[in-house]
């Protein structure tokens, strides 16, 4: 067995960005030229947002610009939480290293890395060049198609040929710190969360990877616990009371507390030593 003192599981918080303002989106829907369906748009700023997850230390959130005009929107919230939020839309060589530099933790990359809906590898090879391994998380949100999960791209209106799988994720880790997964499918849809691919991401991904789509109530922060063997963290968007949902956002700051108090009394108990068995990945 590996022993470790890895982490608990973790709540990841989110800002999605269209036209400037955070709303929540059905992500479906995101067709160009199309106006999406929109669940929420908020009144609050973003780097308000951004403040609110600092204080409450919510760490690794993504802000995601949903097209264009929200360059300022992104730059506020990273500035107000330095270090503590992952950038991701529009993401490539060109601009980088300027959220980076600016106080993202990570820069998240999806369409870029893929040419004529396949998978350039010399494009991730050079984005993990460039920033880091360290600093790149690869953006694997799939839909489902003949009973396999295939990754979209172009604000997920468009499947390339790459399954999300075992081998997959294992051999894309090698180029990245983190994966990030929305199940597009039932993203912003608060219709429930996609068994299948959090127990695929859980028994397959040797490296931290977030879940979102479809979360409904706060027990799904322990059904993807223990689907995902606590390997496995959820996003809530849409259901969250901040974006307009029913799921109260101070009980989701509540249950983290206790994840990282349980995960804390393991590391100090286990074998007398500080060791525990916290988050080993495969």
């Amino acid at each position: 067995f590996s022993l470790t003192m890895g982490d608990c599981m973790k709540f990841r918080p989110c800002i999605d960005l269209h036209e400037g303002t955070v709303k929540q989106i059905v992500g479906s829907t995101l067709a160009e030229g199309a106006k999406p369906t929109e669940n929420f748009a908020a009144i609050l700023p973003a780097h308000e947002f951004a403040e609110m997850f600092k204080r409450d230390g919510l760490k690794g959130g993504h802000v995601i610009a949903l097209g264009e005009g929200n360059e300022e929107a992104m730059m506020s919230a990273i500035k107000a939480y330095p270090g503590g939020l992952q950038i991701g839309g529009g993401v490539n060589p060109s601009n980088a290293m300027k959220w980076l530099d600016a106080g993202a933790s990570h820069v998240i990359v999806t369409s870029y890395v893929f040419v004529d809906g396949k998978l350039d590898m010399a494009r991730l090879e050079e984005m993990t060049d460039l920033v880091g391994k360290d600093r790149l998380v690869l953006d694997l949100s799939c839909r489902k198609k003949d009973s396999k999960y295939y990754v979209v791209m172009d604000r997920w209106q468009t499947f390339t040929t790459l399954e999300v799988n075992g081998e997959t994720l294992r051999s894309l880790a090698q180029f990245c710190d983190e994966f990030l997964v929305h199940g597009v499918d039932v993203e912003g849809k608060m219709c429930g969360i996609e068994d299948e691919l959090i127990q695929l991401l859980g028994d397959h991904s040797p490296i931290p990877v977030t879940y979102a789509g479809g979360a409904t109530s706060i027990a799904d922060l322990d059904r993807v616990k223990a689907i995902g063997q606590g390997k496995v963290d959820l996003t809530i968007g849409s259901a969250l009371d901040i974006y307009g949902g029913d799921v109260a956002y101070d009980a989701v700051v509540a249950w983290q507390r206790k994840e990282e108090e349980f995960d804390k009394q393991s590391k100090m108990g286990a074998f007398g030593f500080g060791g525990s068995f916290g988050r080993t990945y495969s």
